[in-house]
């Protein structure tokens, strides 16, 4: 499909179909993060289709640590075409593997918030404070420095 037979979609239609409000989607043009947006002969924004499936990956991106920064550059290769496409999925994978780190994390705090629960369960049950919890958990991995994030709307 190309953007001439793409459905143009005002930015309320854009809100409906994605269901981010109108502010968010003005918010994330504003930072850059929504290329293709162009006007018409009244200076309204016209979108597509395709801004629908954008602001789903800006989302995901967002809820998954990528800073506004990093969205910004990445919004700024796909702009500049098919010349970067190497860049935006080195970009990409390097976002994966850190979101792998995290996840492994959360699993390993997972386990031990599982295990607490587990030791106030056989406290109650029994009436009787348990024995400690097993330090057969792994050690704590280094922690990493997050990036502050950037004001949402």
């Amino acid at each position: 499909m190309t953007a001439t037979t793409l459905q143009r979609l005002r930015i309320g239609e854009l809100s409906a179909r994605s269901g981010r409000s109108v502010h968010t989607i003005r918010w994330y043009e504003t930072m850059g993060l929504m290329p293709g947006v162009v006007r018409d002969g009244s200076g309204r924004r016209v979108y597509t289709e395709l801004h629908v499936g954008w602001l789903e990956l800006v989302d995901r991106l967002r809820g998954t640590g990528m800073s506004v920064a990093e969205m910004r550059e990445y919004a700024g290769l796909v702009q500049q075409g098919k010349s970067t496409l190497q860049q935006r999925q080195a970009m990409l994978a390097g976002h994966r593997q850190r979101v792998l780190d995290t996840i492994a994390e959360w699993k390993l705090a997972l386990k031990l918030i599982d295990s607490k629960i587990d030791f106030y369960g056989e406290w109650i049950s029994t009436g009787h404070r348990p024995a400690q919890i097993p330090s057969g958990l792994p050690a704590q991995p280094k922690r990493r420095q997050r990036k502050p994030k950037e004001k949402a709307p």
